[in-house]
């Protein structure tokens, strides 16, 4: 085992947008477990838009992280030392940890993860906290009923790409907005989406939602917020859901901004919107997954994951997930398994 850890830490509260001077790449020793831990030796570490919140200090449904202290996130790894945690050396397992090399982690947060079912990778994306934030998203807040048309933001990601397709699972009409052509054409021909928008070369978002859904939108997986929120609420339908997942087009700015006042629309829709986090669903993880897991062996739910190499690319990877760089999950490969 290696005898050095490189560590990322919060140097500083961003300002707006973040840049690599916010993170510090530091080397520290490998943690030693202590009663009840497993040391992780980092495979794949996960980077997820929502971790923005936590870089400032104010309050929000995840803890900030402190400056001058790891950052958090979760990982895919192999146990290299435990002490009581229950784990063997060499399982590969799934939990949380931090932009590091090595973590010491609590044994009872960590999963089992089988190599033999999917790729370890599919953890972090499809068979972890994505899917599974898609999978009760739509099945327990938009519940999309055959025949209705469902617009999600974020189309091409980890979350959006999974959510339109389980949604047209129940029998919906799925509509994709997505950053560029090249994941228009992913969303269409690899999601099976029904139809997909650039927003980046649209400058009428209604007129374009009009073109694809003339009798209007009746469920709405939001992950971006904005200006095209405000413009698909203006095209609900009688009796819209609205699931609100995430809104990454807002998490940069420094003052909240004032859009369109669109809630006169719910009441003449009267259609219902509904924020949500995985979190609540926790003990139906194992339901979540199981299913999920089914979908993707059979070929209906497909998957894209973009990888960037190297613990010391982790914030490059991070932050492209605001110009969207990344198709699918965002990952940074951290080591190779040695077994």
């Amino acid at each position: 085992m290696n005898e050095t850890n490189h560590v990322f830490l919060l140097s500083d509260r961003p300002e707006g947008e973040p840049d690599r001077e916010d993170f510090d790449l530091i080397e520290r020793e490998v943690p030693d477990p202590g009663p009840g831990e497993a040391v992780v030796r980092t495979l794949f570490l996960s980077v997820d838009p929502y971790m923005r919140g936590r870089m400032d200090a104010g309050e929000s449904y995840a803890d900030p992280w402190a400056v001058g202290e790891p950052l958090q996130g979760a990982i895919v790894g192999e146990v290299v030392a435990e002490s009581g945690s229950g784990l063997e050396e060499g399982a590969v397992v799934a939990g949380p940890g931090e932009w590091a090399e090595y973590a010491a982690v609590s044994g009872h947060r960590l999963q089992p993860v089988d190599p033999d079912v999917a790729p370890i990778s599919t953890s972090l994306g499809v068979l972890g906290m994505p899917g599974r934030t898609a999978y009760f998203g739509v099945r327990e807040i938009a519940k999309p009923r055959a025949g209705d048309t469902v617009v999600v933001t974020g189309a091409a990601g980890a979350v959006g790409s999974a959510a339109g397709q389980i949604a047209a699972l129940q029998g919906a009409n799925v509509v994709g907005f997505a950053g560029s052509d090249r994941k228009v054409e992913v969303v269409e021909e690899e999601f099976g989406f029904d139809a997909g928008i650039n927003y980046a070369t649209t400058d009428d978002y209604a007129g374009a939602i009009d073109e694809v859904a003339p009798d209007g939108v009746d469920v709405y997986f939001d992950n971006v917020g904005g200006p095209i929120t405000d413009a698909v609420f203006s095209r609900l339908a009688l009796d819209a859901r609205v699931a609100v997942c995430g809104q990454i087009s807002q998490y940069n700015a420094e003052e909240a901004p004032t859009g369109p006042r669109k809630l006169g629309t719910l009441i003449e829709k009267r259609a219902s919107v509904e924020g949500f986090l995985v979190s609540d669903f926790q003990p139906r993880f194992e339901e979540a997954t199981r299913t999920l897991s089914a979908w993707v062996e059979s070929g209906v739910l497909q998957y894209r994951e973009t990888v960037v190499e190297g613990i010391e690319n982790a914030p490059d990877a991070f932050l492209g997930l605001f110009s969207g760089e990344n198709v699918g999950k965002q990952l940074v490969r951290v080591s190779e398994r040695e077994r």
